[in-house]
């Protein structure tokens, strides 16, 4: 006679949390060993706190600015950082100035104390895989600011370099070029064409293997699915 399996007794009240937990420890461990900074967050909000009241005082940042993030834009960092009087922001996520303008503020935010952005993919062995338009947030990562802090979901997680590049071509730059409601051709098929349209968002690659110098670039990796 076949027996009732017995359900553990103290299961995970969130499986896939827990999942994400073993994960990206392991992905902390990775990044260590490259020689980022790595803090855990629960969620966006708790990114924000841990990048507001511990990583901001600490780095002693006068200027700060941004690459472009979904996650930062929503974290409620931005909206933070135009209050306090101590720090001059070069905000390039006022998207009211003309393109003129906004494209020197691109260019000036090079050399701010510290930069705030994402990763379009993060390998679990510690990489970094980037495809931008202009190049100024993979600039900005590389080399420039003081400091970098990026904000990075647990959606963002890959197996391998490969597998970031493959995220990105499949999935981040047509979602990113529908949000930006760009004139190309992944728009209306929801797949990369290779394309010469002047609207492509895919220029530029970087894959940063290590943070050089050590710990100049600090993730914080989010227990949560945020951006894209």
């Amino acid at each position: 006679m076949s027996k009732t399996a017995t359900p553990p007794a103290n299961p995970p009240a969130n499986p896939v949390d827990t999942f994400w937990t073993i994960r990206l420890a392991t992905t902390k461990e990775a990044l260590e060993a490259n020689n980022f900074e790595v803090s855990m967050a629960e969620n966006l909000a708790d990114a924000a706190r841990i990048f507001l009241e511990d990583i901001l005082p600490a780095s002693g940042a006068k200027t700060v600015s941004f690459g472009g993030s979904m996650s930062i834009g929503k974290s409620g960092v931005p909206e933070a950082l135009r209050a306090m009087d101590a720090i001059e922001l070069l905000d390039t996520m006022n998207y009211k100035l003309p393109a003129a303008e906004m494209y020197e503020l691109r260019r000036q935010a090079l050399l701010v104390d510290l930069f705030l952005s994402s990763t379009n993919a993060l390998t679990v062995d510690g990489k970094l895989v980037n495809l931008d338009m202009i190049g100024n947030r993979v600039g900005g990562i590389n080399f420039g600011p003081r400091k970098v802090v990026l904000f990075v979901g647990r959606n963002k997680v890959v197996d391998s370099v490969d597998d970031g590049m493959r995220r990105i071509k499949e999935f981040s730059a047509p979602t990113n070029a529908i949000r930006l409601a760009k004139k190309t051709p992944c728009t209306k098929v929801a797949e990369c064409m290779d394309c010469k349209s002047p609207d492509r968002i895919c220029n530029v690659w970087t894959i940063t293997e290590k943070a050089f110098p050590a710990k100049r670039i600090h993730v914080i990796l989010i227990n949560e699915d945020t951006g894209l």
